[in-house]
């Protein structure tokens, strides 16, 4: 058993998923192919970047390995990358809070 739950190699299971859920995969890989779209409004990198902010707060490691490496594909710099996580953080950040907002509301109205 490996040490650690993000293991690389655990991708290679996303081919048993295929065949067992067939429609279902094939769903989700329409909605992840929307990220590599290169005729949309957004253009590829920045649509990349996107990605590597969402990952960021969905703390998805296998997202963040797949964008990061397509954000520099299409031309991403490291400090875009840096900035892109920040800005993830700063939203997580504003949520917690105005969830704190929502704490108070529910304590009132207890």
């Amino acid at each position: 058993m490996a040490d650690h739950y993000h293991d690389p190699s655990d991708t290679k299971l996303l081919r048993d998923m295929r065949q067992l859920a067939p429609a279902d995969f094939e769903a989700w890989l329409g909605l992840n192919n929307i990220t590599k779209r290169e005729d949309g409004a957004i253009p590829r990198k920045y649509r990349e970047l996107i990605a590597i902010a969402v990952s960021c707060t969905t703390q998805c490691p296998y997202c963040l390995d797949a964008h990061t490496r397509a954000a520099k594909a299409a031309g991403a710099t490291r400090e875009e990358v840096a900035e892109a996580a920040l800005l993830a953080a700063s939203l997580r950040a504003g949520a917690a809070a105005t969830h704190g907002t929502l704490a108070l509301k529910l304590f009132d109205q207890a």
